[in-house]
């Protein structure tokens, strides 16, 4: 686990540019480089460095751009920790994470850290275990001790956000993976789980299939009780029931494992609610002399970036998680105070993910 900070400072319109330096700087070797040569080279006051530092909003645009091409030329670096000594904010976002070996954790934590960095802030992660209320404590009060301007919950797990409900915590938090039903959509940026598991269900309703089958997640996972909802509003939509639910634990083995159970229901299309799981039944069904789509169309959900690659390649749904990490960052950043608010809902609504048609789902029509 990691942190460090800087501080944002008060200041007020955009000072006045000093002169133009004439050619760039080159400040004595012996000597390390400091505000003072930003500045000249910028063109700009040394006051104006240190607002575009500090994301002040009135600095215009083209002189942060002059600032912040000089402080790449000379390698400047800030020093922030010595900056947030004495102040209320140390510009570092702290990220509660678990189960971060799954695909959409991982991806999230990544994206949360190019957006901290995109936004001038530091991450510190505190990885905890689900199943351990006082191990979710002890990493809220590390990222307390780091002292973080707010959290983002990367752990999709409902007893994660129950212990977090029980526990006193002084600063924002927000939470990703939680979108739809179960969630805290009304108070964090979300993908809508829910409408993408429609999406992905009406999809093979639309290619002739009623008898649609689900290979769920795991129960105490949000994003799986989201799909699995979703997936059942879509078929009663069309009149239609499920022909099976099996449940897997994201695991390529457990798709693999319940395609067993599935396929003894004989459905002509399955919805798997992650694309490792869509991958191991794949290879089910042809051990056992099928083929995709031939004998089972199947959309995953995700597009990992290896679901092009599979064969056939995976239709699924794809996630912006870039945009998610975005709009939690942007949350924490720019509004902490007023995040959670009441019209949080107006002004968060969520991410609604996208339809990727690959070779793996056909027409009912096709020869079986």
């Amino acid at each position: 686990m990691q942190a460090s900070g800087t501080e944002r400072a008060p200041g007020g319109p955009e000072a006045p540019a000093a002169t133009p330096a004439a050619a760039s700087v080159a400040p004595a070797s012996s000597r390390a480089v400091g505000v003072r040569d930003v500045a000249v080279l910028a063109g700009v006051s040394r006051q104006t460095v240190s607002r575009v530092l500090n994301d002040h909003p009135q600095i215009k645009e083209a002189t942060r751009r002059r600032v912040m091409d000089a402080i790449a030329e000379l390698q400047y670096t800030p020093n922030f920790a010595a900056r947030a000594l004495g102040t209320k904010r140390s510009r570092t976002i702290g990220v509660l994470a678990s189960d971060s070996r799954n695909y959409g954790p991982s991806t999230s934590i990544a994206a949360l850290e190019a957006a901290a960095r995109a936004a001038g802030h530091w991450v510190s992660t505190a990885y905890v275990d689900s199943e351990d209320l006082d191990s979710v404590s002890a990493g809220i009060a590390h990222l307390r001790g780091q002292a973080v301007d707010g959290i983002v919950v990367v752990a999709p797990h409902v007893r994660v956000l129950e212990a977090l409900d029980e526990l006193r915590v002084d600063v924002p938090v927000v939470t990703l993976l939680a979108g739809g039903r179960g969630g805290r959509s009304d108070h964090s940026p979300a993908v809508d789980q829910v409408e993408g598991a429609r999406i992905a269900t009406r999809h093979l309703v639309e290619l002739g299939h009623t008898r649609i089958a689900h290979l769920a997640g795991p129960s105490d996972w949000l994003e799986s009780s989201s799909r699995e909802h979703g997936f059942d509003l879509e078929l009663a939509a069309h009149g239609l029931e499920p022909v099976a639910v099996v449940r897997g634990d994201w695991s390529a083995r457990s798709g693999y494992d319940a395609g067993e159970r599935l396929l003894a229901d004989a459905p002509t299309a399955v919805f798997a609610a992650n694309d490792q799981m869509a991958l191991g039944l794949m290879r089910l069904v042809r051990e056992r002399g099928g083929a995709v789509p031939g004998s089972l169309s199947l959309v995953g959900f995700d597009d990992i970036p290896d679901a092009e690659f599979f064969w056939p390649p995976l239709t699924t749904v794809r996630q912006d998680f870039d945009e998610l990490a975005r709009r939690a960052v942007a949350a924490l950043v720019e509004r902490p105070d007023e995040f959670g608010g009441a019209d949080a809902a107006a002004n968060r609504p969520m991410l609604v993910p996208e339809l990727i048609v690959r070779a793996s789902s056909a027409p009912l029509s096709v020869p079986r």
